[in-house]
Parts: structure tokens; sequence; C-alpha cells
């Protein structure tokens, strides 16, 4: 376990990406089994433990010191895990009689943990330990890891600490369970893990956005961007998965796409719900936010199978009949995802179509009069790319539609975690529901944590500090003054906020210290951008 709490600790305090690299490869190299796949499994948030969550970690330090230093500390410090380690009061001499556990018994203790013994369980590894170990412990049990390792950073440093090549290990990643005893054991060697016997995920390929550039149409295929979760449906003997773009399967959740899909195959599309007064007669796609009714359920009733039927709009095809067509250029695999639509249910699966446009003016007239819900943009694919893991320079481009802008009004602000725990980063905004000179209130339309700089994040830190007018727990109320110009995708009817909309991807744009707060929009402003 110590070799683990250094590690997590180095992270910590090691802002360099090449720095993390080296310290994990490093710990993979020097560390034996199962402790490395263990930590791996940790980095990349591969471990769930049901029975520890935040509140309990929460209830056991308020049984332990006074609850009003714990709720202070905790709002100072940021971080659950970090409070509780060096909060944690030191066990009497004569209880302290457990050793320290290893990282796989550790692990192993907290998968057994329950509901029922977690309060007396966790505690007892929790005495065994000094505030770094209680710190990774923590981290570990919460998943709430904050050290600034994506799974893609960790692949990659298992890859530089083997000398081996990451697609590779993104390839036989997901066939794997934590702690990777094959996938080290190819690592180091042996015999790659088998990949064609399950339905396994196989990684995406990633567009990079367009920015400036102009391409070649001759060069660059278009299609649209369309706006649900991209997924890849998988089916290999007998077998079908539907999994999202991180690899998680969501079969269950999408029951009649993986019912559907019975012929061996790896599709590449975007997964969308229909949208029966949206598309006319044939159905068309419906917004992310009626998809959004679907996601994370373990199970779906009959009325929402009808009400919100999902299907896959096609993007590509990875393999095909036991043969891997990634090696393809894309106009060889597109020309085979057309071939086989005919063997495809049309109720679950269409085709992505392609944009007809002469030159690159066209295609930007094109994009800039779509303003449909389900598009979230265009598509730009080399011709002759092949289907390769991840994002590759000059292949694939995205280029989402210009955002809707609108004027909203600084209402909550909450402390953000890791780097941001000293700062009040995370914002709630409302709209007036009428005319500020009759009477009208501010309803909140959205919340948004990000699109500002360093600079300007210490600006609004400081305006809230010195604008609160209530407190509620970690949340400042502010006085309504400081204008925000919001950018977002779309926005939606929603049942669930008290303004009666949703807002898709909103970001703070610009700060407003111009404007004076009763020229900020109005609920009905926003409401007229509903499409």
């Amino acid at each position: 376990m110590q070799a683990f709490a250094a590690l997590v600790d180095q992270l910590t305090y090691t802002r360099s990406r090449n720095g993390k690299l080296a310290l994990i490869a490093r710990y993979l190299q020097d560390t034996p089994d199962p402790d490395r796949g263990w930590a791996l499994a940790a980095l990349t948030d591969a471990l769930d433990f049901p029975a520890v969550k935040s509140a309990t970690i929460r209830r056991l330090m308020t049984e332990r010191v006074d609850p009003v230093l714990y709720t202070l500390s905790r709002e100072f410090v940021g971080d659950t895990a970090e409070t509780a380690s060096l909060l944690w009061p030191d066990p009497p001499v004569v209880q302290a009689t457990g050793s320290e556990p290893d990282l796989p018994q550790a692990v192993a203790a907290l998968h057994a943990m329950t509901r029922a013994n977690v309060m007396t369980q966790l505690p007892q590894l929790l005495d065994v330990l000094d505030a770094n170990g209680r710190y990774a412990l923590l981290k570990l049990a919460t998943g709430a890891m904050r050290v600034g390792v994506s799974a893609r950073l960790a692949k990659l440093a298992f890859a530089q600490a083997f000398e081996v090549s990451v697609d590779a290990v993104e390839e036989f990643w997901h066939g794997q369970k934590p702690p990777y005893g094959p996938l080290f054991a190819w690592a180091e060697g042996g015999e790659p893990p088998r990949t064609d016997l399950l339905p396994l995920f196989r990684p995406f390929m990633l567009a990079h956005p367009l920015d400036d550039l102009q391409v070649d149409l001759k060069d660059f295929a278009a299609e649209w961007k369309w706006d649900g979760i991209r997924v890849q449906v998988v089916h290999v003997a007998g077998e079908t998965r539907v999994y999202s773009r991180s690899g998680d399967d969501i079969s269950a959740s999408f029951p009649e796409i993986a019912a559907t899909l019975d012929f061996p195959a790896v599709l590449d599309g975007e997964l969308l719900v229909r949208g029966n007064d949206q598309g006319g007669a044939d159905g068309g796609a419906a917004s992310f936010n009626a998809l959004q009714q679907r996601l994370g359920r373990k199970t779906v009733s009959k009325k929402m199978l009808a009400e919100a039927p999902a299907f896959v709009r096609l993007y590509d095809v990875l393999l095909l009949d036991g043969a891997d067509l990634r090696e393809l250029p894309w106009t060889r695999r597109r020309a085979q995802l057309e071939a086989l639509l005919p063997r495809l249910d049309p109720d679950r699966f269409d085709l992505s179509q392609l944009i007809v446009a002469n030159d690159f003016a066209a295609l930007t007239a094109v994009r800039e009069k779509a303003r449909d819900d389900a598009i979230e943009g265009v598509m730009l694919k080399r011709r002759d790319s092949p289907y390769v893991t991840g994002r590759r320079s000059g292949l694939w481009y995205k280029w989402k539609r210009d955002p809707l802008l609108i004027d909203c009004v600084l209402m909550y602000a909450q402390r953000g975690s890791g780097k941001r725990s000293s700062f009040y980063s995370d914002y709630t905004f409302g709209c007036w529901n009428g005319d500020p000179d009759d009477g009208a209130e501010i309803l909140p339309v959205g919340k948004a944590y990000s699109g500002f700089t360093d600079e300007e994040l210490k600006m609004l830190d400081r305006h809230i500090r010195t604008h609160t007018i209530k407190r509620f727990g970690p949340i400042r109320e502010t006085d309504k003054s400081l204008v925000l110009e919001i950018a977002f995708d779309s926005v939606h009817d929603s049942k669930r906020h008290k303004s009666g909309l949703a807002m898709r991807f909103p970001r703070v744009h610009r700060i407003r210290t111009d404007k004076p707060a009763h020229e900020a929009d109005r609920i009905e402003t926003l409401r007229a951008m509903v499409r």
C-alpha cells in the first residue's frame, strides 16, 4: 500500500505530463503483480466499491470530529479524501493492533464491504494507515482520483513502460479485467490476449477541431455530426453488445439495438432516438434532451421503448463477417457500409448521409443554415484514411456549428474540485421571467464551469466573495449584479427545471461588466431558441 500511496502523492504534485508518464511507467516496471494491475485499474477508473461513497466518509468523519470543523475544513480543502486523511484521529494504542494491508488486501477488503458493515470495516483500514495511506485508500475507494491522469495517459504510460504500441494496448485492454494479468504477461513478451472470441469494444477513431483550416473536398468527404452519443455495436459468436464512447457496455439501456444485429460485425455510429413530432412520417432524430431520458437506465420500460425508440445512424464499419476493414481507406469502408445496409433492421439502423457541396465555400453555406436540434456540426473525413485509434493529424476533422449566445445574470456559485478547490468556479445563472421594472424575478436556466481564462476565474472569484448575500452550505448566493454572456449549443423544454428549459453544453463566453443586470435576457428570448 505504501508504494501505491507514494505514487498517488507524487502524481498529485507533478504538473508535467511527461513527468506523470515517467512516474506511472516506473511504477509498472518496478511493482509486482497483482499490485500494479490494481493500481492501473484505479488510475483508469476501472474499480467500483458500491458500499464506499463520499456520504459514507462524511458520516464517519462527523462521528469522530466536530461536524462544524469537518464542514469548514472540507470547504477549505476542497477534497473529501484529503480532508478525511488529515483529520482522521489516531486510534488508541490498545486498538491499533492491525497490520497495514498491501494493495491487493485493501482492494479485497473494499470489495467485501457492504452497506451493513462499511461503518465498522472501513475505519479498521483507516486506523492502521498514515495520512498518505488514508488519502490513497479513500481515493481508491471512491474512484475520484483527481491526480491529473486520464485513462488514455495511463495506457500511454503502460506502452512506454514495456515498449509496446499504445494502439495494441487499446485493442487488448477492453477484453481484460483488473488486475490485468494477461495484459502484463503479453507486454513482457508473452502471447497476446485473444480478441476474436468475445464481443469486445474497439477504440474509436476521433477527429481534430477544424479551427481556421480549409480543406479540399476532392480529398475529404463531408457528413453531418449528429448530436447523440457515439456508440459501437458489436456482434461476435451470437452475442451483441452496445458500447459507449468510453467503452462502457450500455446494452441494457438500449435492448432494442442489441437485439437486432445478428451477423458478425463491429459498427460505428451515433445513437439517437426517434422524434415523431420532428422528423415527419419517417421519424427523424430528436434532440439530445430526448435521448438523455434513457441514458444510464439499467432497465427500460415498455412505455419508454415505445415513446423514445432508439436507433443508430451509422458512420463506419470496422469488422464485417470476420474481416478486419480498419486498414482499408474510408471510401472502401463506406462502400462496404452502404452494401450491408439491407441486412440491417431499418427501424434500428440507418446511414449518415454525405453532404453534397462543390467546394468549401458551398459547404460553409450549408453548415451555417443547419439549426436542426439533432445536428451538432459537420465531419470532414479524408477519403483515403484508414480507421485508426484516437486522433491522427490530417485525417478527420470536426467542424461544430457556431454556438447560440444569451446574456444571463450570475445567481449562485460553488467552489470547484482539485486545482479549483480554492476558487468559486461553478456558476448558476438565470434570466428574467418578465420585465424587471414590473417586479419580475430571475429564474435559473443553467450551470457552467468552463469557458473562462485563469485571470477571469480570479476576477469571478473576487466578485463572488465580495457580493455574497446568502450561504447554503458550500453554495453562495450573490447579489444579482453581474451579467455573463453564455454560449450553448441548443436549448430544450424540460420539466425538471423551474424555468422549464434546459441548455445543452452551456459555458461562459464573456463577462459583461459593461452591462447592467436589468438588461440581461428574458426567459422568452431563450424559449424562442427552442427548435
